[in-house]
């Protein structure tokens, strides 16, 4: 078997951490406080899935290339998986009233339910439930 790794953390600039960790946190989302500080955090998205999120400033000190420009172009999408469609529909309606922006509509096929949002500075998260006895 070739390589696996043991956790994943996916890097994200945002302009302001502050309002960020509020945005995340009234989607039920946790902090790790030691890897938290005024120019990064870590949000928990399992136990071995993590998000950095970094000012801006601190995360062009990891790169040499332009950050896009996510009002206009897209680098990533980060897709979380659900436990249900209610599930779904719940994060996504958080999201939203929590100061998110709509992406996708709803997309129902059969086995696959999703729904997405940008998170305040753009970034696209899908969320997704997938339904493996669907298709049997």
């Amino acid at each position: 078997m070739g390589f696996q790794a043991g956790q994943l953390f996916v890097n994200l600039p945002v302009t302001n951490l502050q309002k960020t960790i509020e945005f995340f946190t009234a989607l039920g989302f946790e902090f790790n406080p030691q890897f938290t500080d005024e120019k990064a955090t870590c949000m928990i998205i399992n136990e071995n899935t993590f998000a950095m999120l970094l000012t801006r400033e601190f995360f062009n000190t990891f790169t040499s290339k332009t950050i896009v420009d996510t009002s206009a172009q897209t680098e990533v999408i980060v897709a979380l998986a659900a436990s249900s469609r209610e599930q779904v529909d719940e994060l996504v309606q958080k999201a939203l009233d929590a100061g998110g922006k709509p992406f996708n509509d709803k997309a129902d096929h059969g086995f696959m339910y999703t729904w997405s949002f940008q998170d305040l500075d753009g970034h696209l998260w899908e969320v997704m439930y997938m339904d493996e006895n669907a298709n049997q």
